[in-house]
């Protein structure tokens, strides 16, 4: 199979519906993975970016007892935010796929078959019970401190430092709904996934992938292999969840991070049946013979269940499904300086500052500031400041320097390019593969690489002699090309755009760049944003 034929897909971490998505959640893993997608489209790969609301996580239980609502209903109006804010942000996702008796089908299909293979085990364990309300505490129904780094944490896994703290390894465990609960501990028999016995397999993964991962996960992957992996809970006493379907665990529930294998299979069939590419087996497309790159996008404090435990859940089926590629990675996303924090009420709706400025400009901006290797920051006023000093003024400008290079030009003939400009267009193109294809992938490159041949053809156009003067420092012709190209590789960040050209009959494609004649086109201009002090304020202080 060329690379060219061969089937992408693109999973973005699966997002709670206990709220919608904030700034944050939209600067890491989603517009990532979506211009990831776009860039694979463009080179004619068949690619499908997907992902499904995580139903049952705990933390939709403690969300909704704190906003007083029901976990149900939570999940329905979240649902339908999520979707909204996707659609908003111009993502390639057809949409998020219900969760409904298929899902949950594919689900218990897909652990029934483990259970039947004997890849789980029955563990007795310790775990943490709040005394008053009679509630096993797991997860987001539990905070207190992390064993490892000593930091505030929640169950499950450290959103500070990435490690495991399953079952009773939390410190000074708190009920999260009622802190002044008393925790007592209380032993149960559950089912577990050993993933200590695949270790083997596991080294072998890493050895080979995780030099395309970026530096932070890699270390932690590191990290959890210079000890002993630990048992991932696969059922749980619990009410909020997919009924296990084991006699040797009656009354309890699928622990929720289990579904993540199944439901992102089951979400890449939904999307597939949407693009009208599918019709077989749910699990199609994840079958190994399909050859398809798997490539998922996620947060740091997801590299635990992303990077291993759903890794040792593929794994668990033998070599019935394809592995990832890449774990692309990001740190946090701060908010003026601070961490975003739903509780505080110290964040920005993605949906209500997409409503106030252009899509395209939140994109690129987010893209530049991305938290890609370390904490960055969000801050509207910078949003204003950067988009129009770097990238708005010098756009326009641009476009009409090239109206200007082009007055006298027949626009109803193409342009001859000349071999030098077919060069610089070139360069142009590998500077932005770099960005695009892994193992490098970078938005925040790829947005700077979108500024440089800004300036850079700024001052080409002022080069530009349309008397054909064969002295003459640039070609018209060079310059549409060049044009061309930069409008060609920025259009995964700048949708917008991409979207107006190709409706006036511009051709986008990649891998034009050694054309030898143009036809004649209108460069694009870049609406402008405005500033904090022009609009109301998209700090969130009543949701």
């Amino acid at each position: 199979m060329s690379d060219k034929a061969r089937p992408a897909i693109v999973i973005a971490a699966t997002p709670t519906s206990n709220g919608d998505l904030h700034v944050g959640h939209m600067a890491g893993p989603y517009l990532s993975g979506d211009v990831y997608a776009r860039y694979l489209r463009a080179t004619g790969r068949p690619v499908i970016y997907t992902t499904c609301t995580d139903d049952n996580q705990s933390y939709v239980v403690s969300t909704a007892h704190r906003r007083g609502t029901t976990p149900a209903e939570l999940v329905e109006t979240s649902t339908a935010k999520i979707e909204r804010t996707l659609a908003a942000m111009g993502t390639l996702m057809v949409g998020l796929p219900p969760i409904d008796e298929r899902y949950e089908r594919t689900v218990l299909d897909y652990v029934t078959e483990l259970h039947a293979a004997g890849r789980f085990r029955l563990r007795t364990v310790r775990l943490p019970y709040a005394k008053n309300a009679g509630v096993y505490l797991y997860d987001g129904l539990v905070s207190g401190t992390c064993p490892v780094c000593m930091s505030g944490s929640s169950g499950g896994a450290c959103e500070n430092c990435g490690h495991p703290n399953n079952f009773d390894e939390l410190l000074d465990p708190r009920y999260s709904v009622d802190p002044a609960d008393p925790v007592v501990y209380r032993e149960r028999q559950i089912l577990v996934l050993p993933m200590e016995e695949y270790r083997e397999r596991l080294s072998a993964y890493y050895a080979s992938r995780t030099p395309r991962w970026r530096p932070h996960a890699k270390q932690l992957i590191g990290e959890l292999l210079a000890r002993p992996l630990p048992d991932v809970p696969v059922t749980f006493p619990g009410t909020w969840g997919i009924k296990a379907p084991f006699t040797e665990t009656p009354d309890q529930i699928l622990y929720p991070w289990i579904e993540a294998m199944p439901a992102s299979i089951y979400s890449t069939w939904w999307a597939a049946n949407r693009l009208g590419r599918s019709g077989g087996a749910v699990d199609e497309h994840w079958r190994a013979e399909q050859g398809a790159e798997l490539v998922y996008f996620h947060g740091f404090d997801n590299v635990y269940h992303w990077g291993l435990v759903d890794l040792v859940m593929l794994l668990a089926h033998g070599d019935r499904y394809t592995t990832p590629e890449a774990n692309v990675c990001n740190e946090f996303y701060d908010l003026e300086g601070e961490k975003f924090s739903t509780s505080r009420n110290h964040l920005i709706w993605s949906a209500d500052l997409l409503a106030e400025v252009p899509r395209d400009l939140v994109r690129f901006y987010l893209a530049l500031t991305a938290p890609e290797f370390q904490r960055t920051n969000f801050s509207r006023d910078q949003l204003h400041s950067v988009t129009t000093r770097r990238l708005v003024e010098p756009w326009n400008a641009l476009a009409d320097a090239i109206a200007l290079a082009l007055v006298g030009v027949d626009a109803a003939e193409p342009l001859p390019t000349t071999e030098a400009g077919r060069r610089r267009a070139a360069a142009m193109v590998e500077r932005f593969r770099l960005c695009y294809e892994l193992p490098h992938f970078t938005l925040g490159r790829a947005a700077e690489t979108v500024i440089t041949q800004l300036g850079r053809l700024r001052l080409l156009a002022d080069a530009v002699d349309v008397r054909g003067n064969g002295n003459a420092p640039a070609a018209p012709g060079d310059l549409l090309l060049e044009a061309r190209t930069l409008l060609s590789w920025a259009a995964p960040i700048l949708v917008d755009i991409g979207d107006q050209l190709t409706a006036e009959g511009v051709d986008l494609a990649l891998g034009t760049e050694g054309a030898t004649s143009v036809p004649v086109f209108r460069f694009p201009r870049l609406p402008a944003t405005t500033a904090t002090a022009q609009s109301r304020p998209l700090l969130d202080s009543a949701r």
